[in-house]
């Protein structure tokens, strides 16, 4: 007999080994950055959930020197090819399971990463970042913005992309991760038109968004 949380898992690899995108985009960086400027100085350990095949981290590296950076994918031959020099750990995992202690992260980010992620299992994972963030941890994701204006106008939609599983509003966003006990929520846009614009312009204009939020 199949078991359906077992395929439910298995579909789940599969979706994320189609998803591409972050090897070639050539905001990935950027992204990155502006994340980053939301983490502390000095010898904290940093989450990169969705970590792909590490472009992220090597950012994190060059601004965060310190840091000790822990890559995480469900994709097994993605964390097979990180640089080991860059991540002090890699795991294999899905994030509504996360396999760390209560309260051993300091920071956690997720660029492009939520909308990949199963309905069934969005609670949870947010639920899982809050659970292992130390206190005064801080959590920075971006993700496609759903009202993003080019896309209205186009007639089109995240889901567009076959390799989304989720879309995201922000106020929805911000509730549900204000819900779980996050506190000091910051939405900003993000994306190529953050190049031109910088980031504190109507969200409709943005092609996605950065949300961060402290565990305090």
């Amino acid at each position: 007999m199949t078991d359906p949380h077992h395929t439910n898992l298995d579909s789940i690899i599969k979706n994320n080994r189609m998803q591409k995108a972050s090897e070639i985009d050539n905001f990935t960086e950027d992204r990155y950055r502006q994340m980053c400027e939301n983490l502390p100085a000095g010898p904290i350990s940093v989450l990169d959930v969705g970590c792909g095949l590490g472009r992220g981290g090597s950012v994190i590296k060059e601004l965060r020197p310190a840091a000790s950076l822990i890559g995480l994918d469900c994709v097994p031959e993605r964390i097979e090819k990180l640089d080991r020099a860059i991540y002090a750990d890699a795991v294999v995992s899905f994030t509504h399971v996360l396999p760390f202690e209560d309260r051993s992260i300091d920071a956690i980010i997720a660029g492009e990463f939520l909308e990949h992620v199963p309905p069934r299992f969005i609670e949870q994972t947010i639920c899982e970042f809050f659970r292992v963030l130390k206190l005064k941890g801080i959590v920075s994701l971006t993700t496609p913005n759903p009202r993003y204006i080019k896309n209205r106008v186009l007639n089109l939609s995240v889901l567009t992309d076959p390799s989304h599983m989720t879309q995201h509003y922000p106020e929805v966003l911000r509730k549900r991760i204000m819900g779980v006990g996050f506190s000091s929520i910051r939405i900003l846009g993000s994306g190529k038109v953050s190049r031109i614009l910088g980031q504190g312009f109507p969200l409709f204009l943005y092609g996605c968004y950065i949300l961060t939020a402290n565990k305090w």
